[in-house]
Parts: structure tokens; C-alpha cells; sequence
């Protein structure tokens, strides 16, 4: 198969996956809705990693529960769940915390990232969402997914997520 051919196939996996992020958009949503899925019918997928705004590398550590938040910085949710973000990031340091940046410039991203003083690094590439494509998959910006400790995804908050909901799940994942 072509090179070019290969990279099509990609690109109609990744126009599949976010399309929902892509119909939904960023809105101003009144609610979030969460979703969580019970342990024996979780599915694993691969940890996820690629590049940080900061040019470094991320690979998502094995063995602890993460937090997977999609955003973008011309969302007003994103931008109102921010020092949520942050302060939660802070609080429970051996939960892992990494961003997703969707439909943005890097250059308004990391101004994004700065303002808020995200704790936790930021994705540059979405295409890490396609490992989601059999479970419970980004389909609002912002998006908030967990995992488990297993590396099998747990739940999501499709909408703005607050200090309450998030913590629940952290909480509960915690407990299992």
C-alpha cells in the first residue's frame, strides 16, 4: 500500500472519531453528562503519547489512574474548566492528568496552557483519540476521559466537568 493511500485511511479513521466532536463543537453547554463504565466491561487500549506543547515527549505511565481532557483554547467551557483542571491536577498527584489539543494552533494553546498554569502536559497531535474509537470516545469539546489503573477506559464527561463530577470518578476509580 501507497504512502498516500495509508495516510488517507488515517485520516478517514480520525475524520470518523471526532466527527461527533466536530457536530457537537464547542457550545456553551449548561451540563456535562457522564458516562462510566463497570469494571468487567471496560476495554483496554493503548496508553497513549506523542508530543507536548513544551516539544517534550508524553507516555502515559502504566499502573495509575488518568485523566485525558480534549480541548482547545477558543472554548469557552475549555477556558471555564481550566483552573478546575489545575487545582484537581494539584490535588491528586498520583492520579496521572494530560490535555488533548483539538482544532487549535499551537501558538494559542500554549498561551492557553500559561494563562491557566496547566500543572500537566498537553498533546499536540488528536490522532492519540483514535485508540478511544471502540469505547467511550471524545465527542464534545471539552471531553474529559479516565482510565483506570488497568489502562482500560472508565468513564467520560462529555461537557464542562466540575470539582464534584471529576472528583466522583477519580474517587471511585480510587476505591476499586
Amino acid at each position: 500500500r501507497t504512502s498516500k493511500a495509508f495516510i488517507a485511511e488515517k485520516m478517514k479513521k480520525l475524520i470518523l472519531i471526532l466527527l461527533p466532536v466536530l457536530l457537537v463543537g464547542c457550545g456553551n453547554q449548561q451540563t456535562a453528562s457522564t458516562s462510566f463504565i463497570a469494571k468487567d466491561k471496560r476495554i483496554a487500549v493503548q496508553p497513549i503519547s506523542g508530543q507536548t506543547l513544551t516539544g517534550t515527549t508524553f507516555m502515559q505511565p502504566v499502573g495509575k489512574v488518568t485523566v485525558i481532557n480534549v480541548w482547545a483554547s477558543w472554548c469557552a467551557p475549555c477556558r471555564a474548566e481550566a483552573p478546575t483542571l489545575a487545582a484537581l491536577a494539584n490535588k491528586y498527584k498520583g492520579v496521572v492528568f494530560v490535555g488533548v489539543l483539538t482544532r487549535d494552533s499551537e501558538v494559542a494553546a500554549r498561551a492557553f496552557q500559561n494563562r491557566f498554569n496547566l500543572p500537566y502536559p498537553t498533546l499536540v497531535d488528536d490522532s492519540v483519540l483514535l485508540g478511544f474509537r471502540d469505547t467511550l470516545s471524545a465527542n464534545a469539546i471539552p471531553s474529559t476521559i479516565l482510565m483506570d489503573p488497568k489502562g482500560r477506559v472508565a468513564a467520560r464527561i462529555s461537557g464542562e466537568i466540575t470539582v464534584a463530577s471529576l472528583s466522583d470518578l477519580i474517587e471511585k476509580l480510587h476505591a476499586e
